[in-house]
C-alpha cells in the first residue's frame, strides 16, 4: 500500500511502557528547557541583544524539531502497528529537515556576531542593528525551508515500491522508490553543502580569526573569547554529530547556552529564587490562617 509507510520499530512488549514514560519525560524536559530560555530572553530587556536573540531562535528551532518527532514517536511506542500515512510522513520529513537545516547557519551567524563584537567592538552597534538581525533571521529561516520544500515536493510524485523505512521517522524516502532519484540526491547534496559543510567551515574560520586577534590581548579578554568560541564550537559539533538523533539534539542548545552563559543563567536562577520565596511565603500565610 503506497499510502501507508511502516517505520522501523521493534516490539518491546511490556517494556514499551517504560520506554514511553522515559521518552515522554525527555520530551517534557526538552520543551521546558527551551521555553525557559526563550521566556528569559524575551522578558529580560538587558538580553535583547543580537547574540541572545539568535540563541532564542535556536531554542525555537529545537522546539519545532522535537515537536515534529516526539508526538508520533510516542504514539508508535504504544501502538501495535507502526504505520504512518504518506502525507503525514512528508509533513514530518519537511518539519524535521527544515529545522535541522537551520541549526548550523544560525551558529554561523552567531560566530560572525562574536567576530564583530570582539574584533571590531566600536563598529558593533552600527553593523548589528535590529534591522540587520531581523533580515538575517528571516534569511536563515526561509532559505533552508524553501530548499527542503523543493526536495519534499520532488519526492511527493515518486511511486513507492516498498513501504518499510529503515529509521524510526520519515527520512531517506528515496530508498523506498524504484525509479531514478539522481535529481533528488543532487538537491539533497546542495542542501547539505549550503546548510552543513559551508557554515561549519565558516564557523571554524571565524573562531580561528577571533583567537588569532585575541592572542595579543589581555588574559581576561583571551579567557572571554575562548569561552565564547568553545560554547559555539561545542554546539556546532553536537549539531553535526546528532543531526539525525532527534532525541538528543533539541536539548543541547538550552543546556549549552542556558546553563553555560552567566547572563542567561543568572536571570533564570534569580527568577527561580523569587518564585521559591513567593511559594514559601504563600504556604506560610495559608498555614497561619
Amino acid at each position: 500500500n503506497q499510502n501507508q509507510i511502516k517505520s522501523n520499530f521493534f516490539y518491546y512488549g511490556p517494556l514499551r511502557y517504560v520506554f514511553f514514560t522515559l521518552c515522554l519525560l525527555l520530551f517534557m524536559i526538552i520543551i521546558s528547557a527551551n521555553v525557559v530560555v526563550i521566556l528569559t530572553v524575551s522578558l529580560k530587556k538587558s538580553l535583547h541583544q543580537p547574540m541572545y536573540i539568535f540563541i532564542c531562535c535556536l531554542c525555537v528551532n529545537s522546539l519545532l524539531c522535537s515537536s515534529g518527532f516526539f508526538p508520533r514517536f510516542l504514539m508508535d511506542l504504544l501502538s501495535d502497528t507502526h504505520f504512518i500515512s504518506r502525507p503525514f510522513c512528508f509533513i514530518q520529513m519537511y518539519v524535521v529537515f527544515s529545522c535541522t537545516a537551520n541549526e548550523l547557519p544560525f551558529l554561523c551567524i552567531m560566530a560572525f556576531d562574536r567576530l564583530i563584537a570582539i574584533c571590531h567592538p566600536l563598529h558593533y552597534n552600527s553593523k548589528m542593528t535590529i534591522k540587520t538581525v531581523v533580515c538575517v533571521i528571516i534569511f536563515v529561516e526561509l532559505y533552508p525551508a524553501l530548499l527542503v520544500g523543493i526536495i519534499v515536493l520532488m519526492l511527493v510524485g515518486l511511486p513507492l515500491c516498498r513501504n518499510k523505512l529503515h529509521n524510526l521517522y520519515c527520512i531517506k524516502l528515496t530508498t523506498l522508490t524504484c525509479v531514478d532519484t539522481t535529481a533528488n540526491l543532487r538537491a539533497v547534496q546542495v542542501v547539505s553543502v549550503t546548510t552543513v559543510f559551508l557554515p561549519l567551515v565558516l564557523i571554524l574560520y571565524t573562531y580561528l580569526r577571533i583567537l588569532t586577534v585575541c592572542r595579543r590581548s589581555s588574559a581576561k579578554v583571551k579567557g572571554k573569547a575562548f569561552q565564547t568560541c568553545l560554547d559555539n564550537v561545542h554546539s556546532a559539533v553536537i549539531a553535526v554529530l546528532t543531526l539525525e538523533k532527534l532525541t538528543i539534539h533539541p536539548l543541547s542548545n538550552p543546556l549549552v547556552y542556558g546553563l553555560n552563559l552567566p547572563q542567561i543563567r543568572g536571570v533564570i536562577f534569580r527568577r527561580l529564587k523569587i518564585n521559591m520565596k513567593c511559594f514559601f511565603l504563600l504556604h506560610d500565610t495559608k498555614s497561619n490562617m
